[in-house]
């Protein structure tokens, strides 16, 4: 993963996390226990950043689509492998193949991000049920919800916490 600086377009200071390795993963499984999900864990992004710099093992996976790499931003040193393809939104049927070719490993942790965090559980289940052991879904994604303008980037994600990513 990257150390690169937050982009100049970050709106809010880095704000990282203090917690051990373990104790991120702990958390992960605990999310994971109380949001019943079907998949290791869950992390807020600055919790997931800080995995990724305690984990050289880990791997950041982001699940947009190709329009929202290029016209939205991209976090340096991500995997990508589109849930659902563009244009058209229809589901990527090679979507565990592409991951497979991309990141042949499947017991490191596996963090997966998308526009808020829907597409990511979704693929998060998908590459446990294909023997991924760790896959960590990113709450709030990498622009977050919309606020009451309908606007996101405002209310969490990963650009708002002032984490790496660059504009294409």
């Amino acid at each position: 993963m990257s150390t690169t600086k937050p982009s100049a377009s970050s709106s809010t200071p880095l704000n990282l996390t203090s917690d051990s390795a373990e104790q991120l993963l702990a958390r992960a499984r605990q999310r994971a226990r109380e949001l019943a999900l079907n998949y290791a864990g869950a992390l807020l992004p600055a919790e997931a950043y800080a995995l990724l710099q305690q984990m050289p093992s880990a791997r950041l996976l982001d699940v947009r689509t190709k329009a929202e790499w290029e016209w939205i931003g991209q976090v340096p040193g991500a995997s990508k492998v589109e849930w659902n393809t563009w244009p058209g939104g229809q589901r990527n049927p090679a979507f565990i193949e592409e991951l497979r070719a991309s990141l042949p490993e499947q017991t490191a942790p596996l963090l997966l991000l998308c526009r808020s965090g829907g597409r990511s559980s979704a693929a998060a289940e998908a590459a446990t049920r294909a023997g991924y052991s760790l896959c960590i879904n990113i709450l709030e994604g990498f622009e977050g919800d919309k606020d009451s303008a309908s606007q996101r980037n405002r209310l969490g994600g990963w650009r708002h916490a002032g984490l790496p990513w660059a504009q294409s």
